[in-house]
């Protein structure tokens, strides 16, 4: 059993990326997918794909993203973990690396990045941050 959906998904890509790996498998969650969904709209992916491993199991394959035989995805950090939670508001929210990356807010209109956050004028739960 995976305590922490989300921080497991950071930690695969991570490691991927580490090994120079184009795809990624994970188990399926809609939190993960809300996330991902994210990640591939900011262009730090290429994408993801649902498949079903076997009769009601399914997974999901993380389409990595690279330039110049660099990760896309220099750092991957989660910050609300399921032991500290980390609410932020708009007007606490800052930068990541001064614009170059961003947050991954979880809020009332679903999972945003930052910048649509800011758009929406929402604030919410930070799950990650992403650079």
């Amino acid at each position: 059993m995976i305590n922490d959906p989300l921080g497991d998904v950071l930690t695969r890509i991570r490691n991927a990326q580490a090994r120079g790996k184009e795809v990624v498998l994970s188990p399926a969650s809609r939190l993960r997918m809300s996330v991902l969904d994210v990640l591939a709209r900011e262009g730090y992916i290429r994408g993801y794909e649902h498949f079903e491993e076997r009769k009601g199991v399914c997974g999901l394959k993380v389409f990595l993203k690279y330039h110049d035989k660099k990760p896309v995805i220099q750092e991957v950090r989660r910050v609300s973990t399921p032991g500290r939670r980390v609410n932020k508001s708009l007007k606490n929210l800052g930068m990541v690396r001064n614009g170059l990356g961003i947050y991954v807010l979880s809020t009332s209109k679903g999972v945003l990045s930052d910048s649509e956050a800011r758009t929406a004028n929402v604030g919410g739960e930070v799950l990650c941050q992403v650079y």
